[in-house]
């Protein structure tokens, strides 16, 4: 709950910021605003010792959002705990559709992302450690499920690698692509701890 309430917390600053500049939550509005005024880039806001131009300070905070809610590095940790939970909720809520919010949020504002050349390295960044970091981890669980919530963490980080890359696309064919393999998974682990009367450990 702690770990998505501070996705929560940059999200709303990511709104805020959004109704701030475009004065509208509507995709085609913004589209059209955000091709039209080259000032977004230069409007600096001060946090800290740092200044971030308006859309690389939205777009930040999106992605840090969207890091908590599709549980990458640092913001992961309630991925592999949600695991205690009934299979069948293991299968499609934490594989299947909520995990994936945050990879559909940056596709769905891609054309944001496109103006902010820091937010698009940084993904690549979070991305490939969150892949790396996701597979290596789930090679020394013992707890199947815990194996498979680790393998989807390191699945979300190619897809945030992708959105980093710019093929949105591809992103969301392997979010449809993992949601169906990530569901068969879990239930099929459901299926083995069940006939092994509720051994988890492998």
């Amino acid at each position: 709950m702690l770990v998505n309430r501070v996705a929560d917390f940059f999200l709303l600053i990511s709104f805020y910021n959004i109704y701030e500049t475009f004065e509208t939550f509507d995709f085609s509005i913004i589209f059209f605003k955000i091709q039209a005024e080259e000032s977004l880039k230069i409007g600096l806001i001060q946090v800290g010792a740092f200044s971030f131009s308006s859309i690389d300070f939205t777009c930040l905070c999106l992605l840090l959002g969207a890091m908590g809610k599709s549980a990458q590095i640092l913001l992961h940790t309630w991925l592999p705990d949600a695991m205690e939970g009934p299979t069948p909720v293991s299968a499609l809520i934490h594989a299947a559709t909520m995990v994936t919010a945050g990879v559909f949020l940056i596709a769905r504002c891609s054309f944001l992302f496109e103006y902010s050349e820091l937010s698009l390295n940084t993904m690549i960044i979070v991305g490939s450690i969150t892949a790396i970091f996701g597979a290596t981890t789930g090679i020394f669980q013992n707890d199947i499920k815990k194996i498979i919530a680790y393998s989807t963490c390191s699945q979300l980080g190619y897809m945030f690698l992708a959105c980093g890359v710019s093929s949105y696309d591809i992103a969301i064919f392997h979010l449809t692509t993992h949601a169906i393999f990530k569901a068969l998974l879990f239930l099929g682990a459901g299926a083995v701890i069940h006939s092994m009367g509720d051994e988890q450990d492998i």
